[in-house]
């Protein structure tokens, strides 16, 4: 495993980190438990140290498992969690409507505020049983809150030392510099992967010019660049990917053909296709880690034996020049 600074921050991450979004259960199926800690237990004997969640995921339910999972292993780990995606109140900006894992409906809000923030935190410190948060990232910007009092709230976690670095997620270029003035920034997490490649235009390049880190997630398209989805698949009931544009059995089809071209490269470095991709992914210049998700032990420490391959120039170059003619309904 390769371990990178993330920005100008004191924090190392793990290249490939664990996500643990579908650890949650929500919008992804369902999860069991046992599998999830599992799956998490095997990624850091794996070497994978940096572990992502948010109080979002299962409306904290993955933060609860990530902290039943890091009991007594806290000191080797880099533990990453988010704010402002509420479904507790309805201050700030309105994001969707859902349903728990009770199928009881919820509402989400986006929510910047200082004294909110500072709220999250605590609960997010208790469902993790840490004291301190090594990179807390705001989820989503909330437009009706200026984000230099969104940042002012950091700078005060910081200061208690409830928090090691600041990140965002899902911001843009101008967004971030906003941020930056305030709090530096050590990190920022859009989605990225072959199919998605949008923050190549300037998302990246203002991380790269500003030194600030990036740990991208998808990088497997939830799955499809595994080569696992086939046109027709069903997905379990309260998947998202069900309604998902990538998952229409075109585009399955398409990125199929495209994973049978590239699947030679993967056998020549005794590879699957998934860790290509992310092997691929934590090979571009300016992206820090690939954040990928588990469900189960086997998922894991594939994800992390994504590390040990090393693509030559050749083998991105070919994958580069048929991603160049890869064409999706999107």
């Amino acid at each position: 495993m390769e371990y990178r600074q993330l920005g100008r921050s004191d924090v190392t991450v793990s290249a490939v980190t664990f996500g643990s979004w579908a650890v949650g259960g929500w919008m992804w199926g369902g999860q069991d438990e046992a599998e999830a800690l599992d799956a998490i237990d095997a990624a850091i004997d794996a070497g994978i140290t940096t572990i992502d969640t948010a109080p979002m995921y299962g409306f904290g339910r993955s933060e609860e498992i990530v902290g039943k999972a890091i009991r007594g292993k806290r000191n080797k780990l880099q533990i990453l969690t988010k704010y402002c995606l509420s479904w507790e109140e309805t201050t700030g900006e309105f994001q969707f409507t859902s349903v728990d894992e009770d199928g009881r409906p919820v509402s989400i809000y986006k929510n910047g505020r200082p004294e909110s923030i500072i709220r999250e935190c605590e609960q997010s410190l208790t469902r993790l049983g840490i004291d301190c948060i090594d990179l807390y990232q705001c989820h989503w910007r909330d437009t009706t809150t200026p984000v230099e009092e969104t940042m002012s709230a950091i700078d005060t976690l910081i200061k208690q030392g409830k928090v090691r670095a600041s990140g965002v997620s899902n911001f843009t270029a101008e967004e971030m510099a906003a941020c930056n003035a305030v709090v530096p920034l050590a990190s920022d997490q859009p989605p990225f992967s072959m199919v998605h490649r949008e923050i190549e235009a300037d998302v990246l390049p203002y991380c790269r010019e500003n030194n600030i880190g990036v740990i991208v997630y998808s990088p497997l398209q939830r799955g499809l660049l595994t080569g696992k989805i086939k046109p027709g698949h069903v997905f379990p009931e309260g998947d998202h990917r069900a309604e998902a544009v990538e998952f229409r059995p075109g585009n399955v089809e398409t990125v199929n053909a495209f994973l049978a071209e590239i699947r030679p490269i993967a056998e020549a470095h005794n590879a699957t296709l998934a860790q290509l991709a992310i092997a691929w992914t934590i090979g571009r210049p300016g992206i820090t880690a690939a954040l990928v998700g588990a469900r189960n032990r086997k998922q894991a420490l594939e994800n992390a034996g994504a590390a040990d391959v090393t693509l030559s120039a050749e083998d991105v170059t070919q994958i580069d020049s048929l991603l160049d003619d890869l064409h999706l309904d999107l």
